[in-house]
């Protein structure tokens, strides 16, 4: 503020400015002259200054980091970045909520985005996961309406409990999230004070050509700590950036955020005939079958100098995947491959990779060219292929790879995932109320059940909301009809609760 040697400001040709004061007008009392380039430029720019928000996961923060390798997985993946004990990779991380608007306060009940880039020498590795190991729904054609029922009521622009309810009772295969959602760990305290799950299977490939099924699982070297109701409440009146902030000033302060990433490997030949379904994006694997394996540390270290140029601008793709990594057979996994990179086409431009934040730190070599803000480009290099010329050859160096696996022909139809033995979409959230949740725990669910069935939510709708948890649990389900005032099937409620019961039942036979 004291350096008297302040640079001339310009236009963004570069052209210096007469005034950042006083426009260009007719005399004192005139009318401006459109032909003030420079204040008509400013305007126009300002009108364009915000790119559209992300449909889901608008709200979120994020930092940059180091990933460094700490286990010896090569006997799993050949990834070059995962190759040496040691090794240390460039990263970023940005972490959301799921459903609010830019505006929408940090610590609101609500899944959290948890993305990660590591930009390997192979390209970018990018993993789109959540700080939850499961989602609400398997198959991506209840996506955009699952969204939509946590959005706006078309009529009156407004939340509404009553809608994420009947999505939920309506689709059984919700009920394993949705326990973990009205659990404590609903609310995180902090971004930092949280895990983050790939929540996909995906699989890895070592240099043999063995395969692998595998879970990322990143674990919070600060421990868990979450929020309460009233505590979320409280801070979301107080500070609605409070989790953006935090994660700032913590890493201002020198106070580096950590995680420790773990993997789950199961053998490629065991999905078969596993005891449900490992590509059911609802489910999880007990560790019992396939423990955890520890692969490395990453820290954050570093904020954006610039929110906008790199929180708002980072794309991830989870079709970025370096060699010795690939896809599964997930569906949900399958349609986010396409819808990813369709958004950020959309919301940034054609040319969105070229970017400082999403740009590879290795070599591009790429026929794809021009298009809005094309900037990097080959130069006088074949713009097409196969060439004679010298262009760039898929597979030159020997690198590239994918990983497949075998698909049993079968009539092309709409049909649901084939069962396992052991499928079922209200085993896992109700082993989880009553093998791993503590009674303070299953108390503060069924408190947060209730208050949230409680807000402008239909009777009809709380008594699909008791089924719905007696399904889950009969124990909980009975607790939460007392606590929303309802019999739980007896007298005068029985012949509706029946009904209610008979609804969800049904949807839960047909998933």
């Amino acid at each position: 503020m004291t350096d008297p040697r302040r640079p001339a400001t310009t236009t963004d040709s570069g052209i210096p400015a007469v005034s950042d004061e006083h426009s260009l007008t007719v005399g004192p009392a005139g009318p401006i002259a459109l032909h003030d380039h420079y204040v008509v430029q400013k305007m126009q720019h300002f009108n364009r200054e915000r790119v559209p928000e992300r449909v889901v996961h608008a709200k979120g923060g994020g930092a940059h980091g180091t990933f460094e390798v700490t286990n010896d997985v090569t006997a799993f993946t050949k990834a070059a970045f995962l190759g040496r004990v040691g090794r240390t990779t460039d990263m970023f991380a940005r972490f959301s909520t799921v459903a609010g608007e830019q505006g929408f306060p940090d610590t609101v009940r609500d899944p959290r985005g948890f993305a990660l880039r590591f930009y390997t020498e192979d390209g970018n590795f990018d993993m789109v996961g959540n700080n939850t190991p499961v989602f609400f729904v398997r198959d991506p054609s209840k996506f955009q309406d699952f969204i939509h029922s946590q959005k706006r009521l078309p009529d009156t622009g407004l939340r509404s409990n009553d809608m994420q309810w009947d999505f939920w009772t309506l689709s059984p295969e919700s009920a394993h999230q949705v326990t973990i959602l009205m659990s404590e760990r609903g609310i995180p305290r902090t971004w930092r004070h949280q895990h983050g799950f790939s929540s996909h299977t995906y699989s890895w490939v070592n240099a043999g050509g063995e395969r692998f099924w595998v879970k990322y699982h990143i674990k919070s070297d600060q421990g868990i700590e979450n929020m309460t109701e009233d505590d979320a409440a409280r801070m979301a009146g107080e500070d609605a950036d409070f989790h953006r902030r935090d994660l700032n000033e913590a890493i201002k302060n020198g106070d580096h955020p950590s995680w420790t990433f773990y993997v789950q490997v199961m053998p490629f030949a065991d999905a078969a005939d596993y005891r449900f379904n490992p590509f059911d994006l609802t489910k999880v694997w007990p560790k019992g079958d396939y423990p955890l394996i520890e692969v490395g540390r990453m820290t954050l270290n570093r904020n954006p100098e610039n929110f906008f140029a790199e929180v708002e601008q980072s794309s991830f793709n989870p079709s970025n995947l370096v060699p010795g990594t690939g896809l599964s057979p997930d569906r949900m996994l399958m349609a986010r491959i396409f819808s990813y990179h369709d958004t950020h086409l959309h919301r940034i431009g054609p040319n969105y990779e070229q970017l400082p934040i999403n740009r590879p730190q290795c070599p591009v070599h790429s026929y794809n060219k021009d298009g809005a803000m094309a900037y990097h480009h080959a130069g006088a290099q074949p713009v097409y292929a196969p060439n004679s010329y010298g262009g760039p050859e898929a597979g030159a160096d020997g690198r590239a790879g994918e990983v497949g696996w075998d698909v049993e022909a079968g009539e092309l139809a709409r049909v649901a995932y084939a069962k396992h033995r052991e499928d079922d979409d209200f085993g896992q959230p109700g082993t989880l109320m009553r093998e791993v949740m503590d009674d303070a725990q299953r108390s503060a669910l069924v408190e947060n059940v209730v208050g949230h069935a409680s807000q402008d939510v239909t009777r009809a709708m709380q008594l699909r909301v008791v089924a719905y948890w007696t399904r889950v649990d009969e124990g909980i389900g009975a607790r939460v009809a007392a606590g929303l005032g309802l019999s739980n099937g007896q007298a005068p409620d029985a012949a509706e609760m029946r009904a209610a019961q008979e609804l969800v039942d049904a949807h839960a036979g047909r998933a």
